[in-house]
């Protein structure tokens, strides 16, 4: 059993057990959290569910593993010749979900 999950704007390929790391979630480490945009569902033996836009009923449950910032990366933009330079760091916010349950219609 698998499910496609939308989050942040971003999409997911989920089942039972599996950890994703998505954009920062606004709840506490240790608690649920339910994804109710699923995109695509599968109860497996080739039965697929696809919404239009999104699958009715069909709920994805996870609990909030750990929040932390990803590493660092730096963006220097400079213009030639010209003695232009810029150099900024980014740190982008993370939240990891252990998926722990999928509730399909």
């Amino acid at each position: 059993m698998y499910a496609i999950i939308e989050t942040g704007g971003k999409q997911f390929k989920v089942s039972e057990g599996s950890v994703i790391r998505c954009d920062l979630l606004e709840s506490e480490v240790g608690s649920d959290v339910k994804f109710e945009t699923v995109v695509l569902a599968s109860k497996g033996e080739g039965a697929v569910s696809v919404g239009a836009p999104t699958v009715g009923g069909a709920v994805v449950t996870g609990t909030v593993l750990r929040q932390a910032k990803d590493k660092k990366i730096l963006v220097f933009r400079y213009k030639p010749k010209k003695r232009v330079r810029k150099l900024n760091g980014h740190r982008q916010r993370f939240a990891e979900v252990k998926i722990t349950k999928i509730d399909l219609p």
